[in-house]
């Protein structure tokens, strides 16, 4: 069977892929892009509500731990800063796609998710990618010198060997643009980590990350019956109830789901969230509780219940009322001891998760290729000429609102420039 060669393979058709190999591409490489799904890009498609969040204004790429986690996350700065959020803009700007800020430097397109995929995949044409799906990498295999992986750019003394469903192919650079495990129904997969242990690549473990947060038994009970529910609060991870420094802190929306808590609040705080301990949320963060109720006291003959619905969510106050009968009164007759406990609950709501949705739920996966194995220059591995990681697959994650994005299309860029 004849073999196919190329200049850099590309295993991945995401957003770090689909973009790796537009610009290699269009630098004069001979690129593949592979990619076991029928679909590319899914996670584009889905991104945003189908409005893809493409990336954040707000991003500063001198200081990505502010927006991005993992064991080193100044190890995204070098690509964050050479391939910008204005980078991708002008790339959006000049294929047509009109696109708005939502909220908090989010991007968003004003049509369909689809018109950012189609932009890449024209990218793509213009640098004459060829693109081979639905195809399956069966089989790695690396053969030369062991090159110093520093001057693999100049060096044709290595070689990987692809074994796939559409037959062999050789190149001198491997860019794993796989991602990492989360929605596995449009084809997450562990090729990216099985690939980094085949050549000795250490890991961070992985787990879900902006994913809704689930609990059981009666800690839950109250509050199953506010499904679809949802209101504005401040959420905590890492704090006692009492106070302390909170590892993290979010003020977002919250949604009450069957299962337990979703929304952009619990996504966010999720990838801080350590199983076993409490959340500590404020259901009213621009009240203070104790005062307005105290002073409800001497003003209203209204029901405690009634009286809360001034700040929350009608049937949020009621199943906070119906928790004790010293609530279940008239303001005015309620001792200023049971106002002030109820007053302290509600702004410092402790539960504690049992877990959480998993990869089916989970917009992105925590974890990955550790950054020390890799250059942060080049997305290439240092023990290894001619590797690259991009993308989910590396341990770099962003926070919800294009931060993701933002990291898919910088690590792309820079192995690009390398290749």
């Amino acid at each position: 069977m004849a073999v196919s060669h190329f200049d850099a393979v590309i295993v991945g058709a995401g957003a770090a892929g689909l973009l790796c190999a537009a610009l290699a591409g269009q630098r004069g490489r001979r690129v593949l892009l592979i990619d076991h799904a029928s679909k590319v890009a899914e996670k584009i498609r889905i991104s945003g509500g189908g409005r893809c969040n493409f990336t954040n204004r707000e991003l500063d790429p001198r200081a990505p731990e502010r927006h991005y986690l993992g064991a080193n996350p100044r190890f995204a700065r070098s690509a964050l800063s050479r391939y910008t959020p204005q980078d991708f803009i002008g790339l959006v700007r000049r294929h047509g796609i009109a696109f708005h800020e939502k909220h908090k430097g989010q991007l968003f397109c004003d049509d369909a998710s689809e018109r950012i995929i189609t932009m890449l995949l024209d990218e793509c044409a213009d640098g004459r990618v060829e693109r081979w799906q639905p195809c399956k990498v069966e089989d790695v295999a690396f053969s030369g010198a062991n090159a110093r992986p520093e001057s693999a750019s100049s060096s044709q003394n290595h070689e990987y060997q692809l074994q796939t469903t559409r037959g062999a192919v050789t190149a001198s650079r491997l860019v794993i643009a796989t991602g990492g495990l989360s929605i596995p129904k449009i084809g997450a997969s562990d090729f990216g980590y099985r690939l980094a242990r085949q050549f000795g690549l250490p890991l961070v473990a992985q787990r879900p990350g902006l994913v809704p947060l689930t609990f059981q038994g009666e800690d839950w009970a109250p509050w199953a019956p506010l499904a679809g529910l949802a209101l504005p609060v401040r959420v905590r991870a890492g704090a006692a109830a009492g106070g302390g420094k909170a590892r993290m802190a979010f003020d977002e929306d919250l949604l009450f789901t069957h299962r337990g808590l979703s929304g952009p609040a619990i996504l966010q705080i999720s990838s801080y969230w350590q199983g076993g301990e409490p959340l500590n949320i404020d259901l009213a963060p621009d009240v203070d509780l104790h005062a307005a109720l105290h002073a409800a006291k001497g003003q209203s003959r209204k029901h405690v219940a009634k009286v809360l619905a001034q700040w929350l969510p009608t049937r949020l106050a009621d199943a906070w009322a119906h928790q004790r009968a010293d609530w279940q009164r008239p303001v005015n007759e309620a001792s200023d001891k049971a106002l002030a406990q109820l007053a302290e609950q509600i702004s410092r709501w402790q539960i504690t998760p049992s877990g959480s949705e998993g990869y089916k739920k989970a917009e992105v996966t925590l974890g990955g290729v550790d950054t020390r194995a890799l250059s942060q220059q080049s997305m290439q591995a240092l023990s290894q000429p001619g590797l690259h990681f991009i993308g989910e697959v590396v341990d770099i994650t962003g926070w919800l609102g294009g931060y993701n994005f933002q990291w898919a299309w910088a690590s792309a860029a820079a192995c690009a420039q390398a290749l």
